[in-house]
């Protein structure tokens, strides 16, 4: 299974740029984040014209989700994380697709840093962390696919020192700084098992 993850940052500004990519590319799934469109307006007519089944978490402004597949309808597990009911971000999404759980997600970037993006990007992290853990214990292959708006280490980016201050880039004195639970490493997030079913 090829899939492939892409911040569109606007799907019906960019729509075309993006049917010709899956052309082109042919995932067999791929996980959008930044659709900037509401539901109603999602073009989903377009996709299948190609052959992508989709589903999706509009939002208006920065956000929203979805998950395009080309192994025909999508069996939609989650919108959102649990653990605060008063997040009305469209950041999460989840399906059962080919025998894989696939969430898709937007972190959300943090910034201005310090303060209270922050500290809601953190809750964030230990809630998909908790999701995380739980499907885990199903003994499916998952893959947690998006943008997570981390930049670990100095070698993610081309000018580290422009980030000294950014949410994006995660050191150990920042982690420190935001009591990050000790031992916490983004990586264990995603678990994906190639191994055949059967």
């Amino acid at each position: 299974m090829k899939i492939a993850t892409y911040n569109i940052n606007g799907i019906n500004g960019r729509l075309v740029n993006l049917l010709r990519w899956l052309a082109e590319a042919k995932p067999d799934v791929v996980c959008l984040q930044e659709l900037k469109s509401t539901n109603e307006k999602f073009p989903e007519k377009a996709l299948l014209g190609l052959g992508y089944h989709a589903i999706w978490q509009g939002q208006q402004s920065w956000n929203g989700v979805a998950i395009l597949s080309r192994y025909g309808e999508i069996q939609e597990t989650q919108r959102g994380l649990e653990g605060d009911p008063h997040d009305t971000h469209s950041r999460y999404i989840e399906a059962f697709i080919n025998g894989i759980v696939i969430g898709c997600l937007y972190l959300p970037n943090g910034n201005p840093f310090p303060g209270p993006k922050f500290d809601y990007k953190l809750r964030w992290i230990r809630r998909l962390t908790a999701h995380a853990k739980k499907l885990q214990g199903f003994g499916l292959p998952v893959a947690l696919v998006g943008d997570f708006n981390i930049m670990p280490t100095d070698l993610d980016t081309y000018k580290p020192e422009k980030y000294k201050d950014n949410a994006l880039f995660i050191s150990p004195a920042t982690a420190r700084r935001a009591e990050r639970p000790a031992g916490y490493q983004f990586h264990h997030l995603v678990r994906y098992d190639p191994a055949p079913r059967g």
